[in-house]
């Protein structure tokens, strides 16, 4: 018998979706104990109220949110909205001025039981694609399956959830939290949203959060546009209340942890060091995320209006220990591809080539570190503060690698920013090819422990056979389109494939492996030259 799927919450309406089949539209039951438009927001955060309701912030989106509606009825065409000036930001430069402006997303319909089924209707649920796919203003995706499958934890948020990709699993929180205390970690954090809200309101004023509101509801087309996955299902009034929540806690979170302007209140998150660094965690997420052009556009004036004497990306790099490692002109649209872009950034490619790059050919085969070893290539580390660089060269026998640090967040670092490329970045696969020309060279303990030993991988993981086992499976569900790499591999093949380099190389390791056995082995030949000098002058002097 298989298994029942358990009912789906509407956040804004409280309809459940019970259980269906392909042969039959979902039945969906009205639930009259929510009011429409109140939302299971309000129950969400049913006692998380106390002494930091937001009733005044409630009330001023509302007005907000009239004035916006008169603003829709006397221009429907969404004409005004879509060509505002931040349009350039948001696509980071990749504008195309033919394409057309995108429409504000219709409201989700409300279907009774009663309602006829209707030709090529899709109920509005979440996880479907969306009915129009912005190939300009896309940037955060839902990791493909068959990456998924293989470490669903390294995608999950431990604590903190942020944007529309994530918001289903707030619904089932509570009930969920029973046997996962994750999702108590979840309510934990939505709470600790509306106590950062009602902390800016009160230092700030509330005028703060309506400009806030204001410009997301202006650009809300554009940021429903940002995701690969249609958001449909969100209202749009709790659609602009969510990413409120979201940005301004992202706001408090780096203005704490980034400056020493803004004055620390009590705080649980600071009092407890590990949370912050699983918030960090969390942050890299892929589809953990909010554009970062919106981040922008609502905090820029922020800082300059109360005077902070950095810029949002400048508080944002030193959170994320980047300082100084990407230059200005280079944009990122949100913090995984951030992440990406200071590692591709040490290639030193042009901007245009790291974005449109030509399709490289694949590595088809390559000899393992052992193997290279025996036949004298000899593994050199880039340097010891590059350990986020790219760079692989190989030339007169030695391959010149970064420094491989393997330490608990790795795989989750590594995971998303490569779902990021398989989504995003096919032909420019930097990372991705990174991880699959280190996974040709580790196939085993041995190959780990050589690597090891010339410092080009850290094992903080403790028993080598880990790190050969996460670096294995890093690329498995990985679609091979070429790789960057590809001539380097050549050039290791045909230097294996000389038999000159592999008998000079047995003759170093067997023969000069050391100090002692090499003087021993110089020892023996002189030796032997001299007992054959003195053999032949006593058979020249017979003679």
């Amino acid at each position: 018998m298989p298994k029942e799927k358990q009912p789906l919450m509407d956040l804004e309406q409280g309809i459940k979706l019970t259980g269906f089949t392909d042969n039959e539209p979902p039945e969906m039951i009205l639930d009259t104990n929510n009011e429409i438009g109140s939302g299971n927001v309000t129950k969400w955060s049913e006692g998380s109220q106390g002494p930091w309701s937001t009733a005044p912030y409630h009330a001023a989106i509302g007005e907000v949110e009239e004035s916006q509606k008169q603003k829709v009825i006397e221009d429907p065409t969404m004409d005004n909205v879509s060509r505002t000036g931040n349009v350039g930001k948001w696509s980071e430069g990749f504008r195309d001025p033919a394409a057309p402006n995108l429409k504000k997303p219709e409201k989700a319909k409300v279907i009774s039981t009663k309602t006829k089924p209707v030709s090529g209707f899709e109920p509005e649920i979440p996880g479907l694609w969306p009915s129009l796919f912005s190939k300009e203003f896309c940037c955060i995706y839902r990791v493909p399956n068959r990456l998924r499958r293989v470490n669903p934890e390294a995608y999950t948020p431990q604590m903190l959830l942020l944007g529309p990709l994530q918001h289903s699993k707030k619904a089932d929180a509570l009930e969920l939290s029973k046997a996962d205390l994750r999702y108590l970690d979840y309510m934990n954090m939505e709470r600790h949203k509306q106590k950062y809200l009602k902390g800016i309101a009160n230092r700030y004023g509330t005028e703060i959060l309506i400009e806030f509101s204001r410009i997301i509801k202006r650009d809300e087309h554009i940021i429903r546009a940002s995701y690969a996955e249609s958001t449909e299902w969100i209202k749009s009034a709790e659609f602009v209340e969510m990413i409120l929540r979201d940005a301004v806690f992202l706001l408090g979170f780096f203005l704490q942890t980034g400056t020493q302007k803004y004055q620390r209140e009590e705080d649980i998150l600071f009092d407890e060091p590990c949370l912050i660094t699983t918030i960090l965690e969390d942050l890299i997420l892929l589809e953990n995320q909010l554009p970062y052009a919106l981040l922008e556009d609502l905090f820029e004036p922020f800082l300059c209006k109360f005077r902070f004497e950095e810029t949002l990306r400048d508080i944002i790099l030193r959170v994320f220990r980047f300082e100084g490692k990407l230059k200005k002109e280079v944009k990122f649209r949100h913090f995984t591809d951030l992440i990406r872009r200071v590692r591709v950034a040490t290639l030193g490619l042009p901007e245009e080539r790291a974005g449109t790059a030509e399709q490289p050919k694949s590595i088809k085969s390559l000899y393992n570190a052992d193997k290279l070893d025996s036949a004298g290539v000899d593994f050199v580390n880039v340097g010891e503060d590059n350990d986020l660089s790219l760079v692989i060269v190989f030339e007169g026998g030695l391959l010149t690698m970064p420094c491989f640090i393997a330490e608990d967040n790795t795989e989750r670092v590594m995971r998303n920013i490569m779902a990021l490329e398989q989504c995003h970045y096919t032909l420019s696969a930097y990372v991705c090819n990174y991880i699959a020309f280190l996974d040709f060279l580790i196939d085993s303990e041995a190959d780990v422990d050589l690597l090891v030993k010339k410092d080009v991988v850290k094992n903080w993981l403790g028993h080598q056979g880990s790190v050969a086992e996460m670096v294995n499976k890093l690329c498995l569900g990985l679609v091979d389109f070429g790789s960057h790499y590809e001539p380097i591999a050549e050039k290791l093949k045909n230097h294996y494939n000389s038999r000159l380099h592999r008998s000079v190389a047995t003759l170093r390791r067997v023969y000069f492996k050391d100090l002692w056995t090499g003087t021993a082995t110089v020892a023996a030949v002189v030796l032997l030259v001299l007992t054959l000098i003195q053999t032949v002058a006593s058979v020249l002097q017979v003679t």
